[in-house]
């Protein structure tokens, strides 16, 4: 559920069957997130924003709602960018190198470039798409490397030299940018 609210803008209402009482957090969005049992009504999940008001304001870092839309924006373009080319970037390498993957999932983690899980699906970050073309090769050959070797072993990381060369520079330089969109 969400609300929108003429201060916070769009306030993002969870549901959850654990919850006792109503908590306020900030969502990796940036927006106010509110936390509330499963049977609190759309009336009732206002009413408490509105009666809490100065302590949200208070205690959390809330961000301008154009800074929120700016941001949506944003990662609805790097999205469709993201879509556009990086399951394609993957199949050329994987066919380049002889890799096979079940699936190729886009996120937008806060914290990682890319993933491989067990059931050999790569996730890759749309964030991938504002960083150099190199740094975007380097972190898909990073993860097909995990297809055949699922840790950072000595195997695994001779493996990814295999076929980049500069690998150690591309994860020094991704280690000081940030994913997050």
């Amino acid at each position: 559920m969400r609300i929108d609210d003429p201060e916070f803008g769009e306030v993002l209402v969870r549901k959850s069957p654990l919850a006792r009482g109503v908590r306020f957090s900030i969502s990796t969005s940036g927006r106010l997130q509110m936390s509330v049992p499963t049977y609190t009504s759309a009336f009732l999940a206002k009413r408490f924003l509105n009666s809490n008001r100065a302590v949200i304001r208070e205690k959390l870092p809330i961000k301008d709602p154009r800074e929120q839309r700016a941001r949506d924006y944003q990662k609805k373009l790097l999205s469709k960018k993201a879509k556009e080319y990086l399951p394609y970037r993957l199949e050329y390498y994987a066919k380049l190198y002889g890799y096979t993957y079940d699936k190729c999932r886009l996120t937008h983690a806060n914290t990682r470039w890319g993933s491989c899980s067990s059931n050999k699906t790569i996730s890759l970050n749309i964030g991938l798409m504002k960083v150099p073309e190199p740094l975007r090769d380097y972190v898909i050959l990073h993860e097909l490397a995990h297809l055949n070797h699922m840790n950072h072993s000595r195997d695994f990381w001779a493996e990814v030299a295999l076929h980049d060369k500069n690998y150690k520079t591309h994860e020094k330089k991704l280690k000081m940018l940030n994913p997050g969109v």
